[in-house]
């Protein structure tokens, strides 16, 4: 099969022949429709999670944000069957560990050894290989082109799962969203569709619009105005909730700062090398005004259906986030322009072969 291999970290992809990947007992084989290029691809490219522990070794084949046609199955897959069209969530589970059996199977103790693209070779080719396949397969409707299902398997699912499940937006809330690439878009579309007015903060134009065409109802440039006292203004005290999707220090910080009393902070962005997994907050102004912090990561199997039936009804357009499509051999210019943020919206690969 057809794929783009890292052969040295923060260097250019190279397109490669490379066997193609045994089938699992308890998986399936895919054949990629499409994969979204995230920004857990560019950290793990770069090697800017080496500090947590999630570093990979070339040679190796990124890529987790998949959905595709099922080409095998594993002599012990019961659910499953070649030709169905599916999606694999980024954050699986093995099914036993505690967090599974109570239903969290994205929160798995073993999650981060069975990840394709970060544990072993993923979907940055024209075939990928999936373990745990009857615990984590997700059925794709015929209505839902892979293209546009290319961020269900992480970033917009994760968004769906943070304002929906974790902070439980309502309608006529004020949401205020931090960063707008492709998780805030999602997060945006998501929070408007639960009938929020959504504000959103970026130093893009090209951001700040889209995130106006997915649903915002104002937008904040944050290198033009003070992001805090914009929103405070805007909202006449502050937000019910802010989302920090992006994960740096300022980002996080001014989250927090924007909501009013008994507001809910909801963190979607992962931090980078430059904070190394801590973020200093106002803690005070937390207590006092006794603000909720509630992580997103992910979201179980199982709970994809209610995404899907409002994807189905269009209440959810996840298309809409989608602001190019790419093929295989320009992934490293779409991970180069990911260093200084110079992406929109999501990036997605719907072409394998070529070149």
């Amino acid at each position: 099969m057809r794929a783009a291999v890292i052969e040295e970290i923060a260097e250019p992809l190279v397109l490669q022949d490379v066997p193609d990947p045994r089938c699992p007992q308890d998986g399936a084989v895919v054949e990629v429709g499409a994969n979204g290029i995230c920004r857990t691809d560019w950290h793990l490219w770069t090697g800017d999670w080496a500090w947590r522990g999630l570093a990979v070794e070339p040679p190796f084949i990124l890529g987790h944000e998949f959905a595709g046609t099922v080409v095998e199955v594993g002599a012990e897959v019961r659910d499953w069957h070649v030709g169905d069209r599916v999606v694999f969530p980024m954050n699986p589970g093995e099914g036993t560990c505690e967090w599974c059996r109570d239903g969290h199977q994205h929160i798995c103790d073993s999650g981060a050894a069975l990840v394709p693209g970060v544990s072993y070779a993923g979907a940055f080719a024209e075939l990928v290989a999936v373990r745990h396949a009857d615990v984590n397969l997700v059925r794709l409707p015929e209505a839902v082109s892979f293209v546009d299902a290319a961020s269900f398997a992480c970033r917009y699912m994760a968004a769906f799962h943070g304002v929906v499940d974790q902070v439980g937006v309502r309608g006529g809330e004020w949401v205020a969203v931090h960063g707008c690439g492709g998780m805030g878009l999602s997060a945006v579309q998501v929070a408007a569709a639960a009938g929020a007015s959504v504000i959103a903060v970026d130093i893009g134009a090209e951001q700040l619009a889209m995130a106006r065409e997915v649903g915002a109802v104002h937008t904040v440039n944050a290198t033009e105005e003070d992001p805090v006292a914009a929103i405070r203004e805007l909202t006449r005290g502050g937000a019910q909730v802010s989302v920090d999707a992006l994960g740096i220090a300022e980002t996080c910080r001014n989250s927090v700062l924007s909501l009013r009393k008994r507001g809910r902070h909801l963190q979607l962005g992962h931090t980078t090398r430059a904070e190394r997994g801590e973020v200093a907050l106002p803690i005070d102004v937390m207590l006092l005004n006794e603000l909720q912090f509630v992580g997103g990561f992910g979201m179980q199997g199982q709970r994809y259906g209610t995404m899907l039936d409002m994807v189905a009804s269009g209440r959810l357009r996840p298309g809409a986030v989608v602001s190019e499509t790419v093929g295989l051999h320009q992934v490293s210019d779409v991970l180069a322009a990911m260093g200084d943020y110079g992406t929109s919206g999501v990036v997605v690969i719907d072409e394998f072969g070529g070149r």
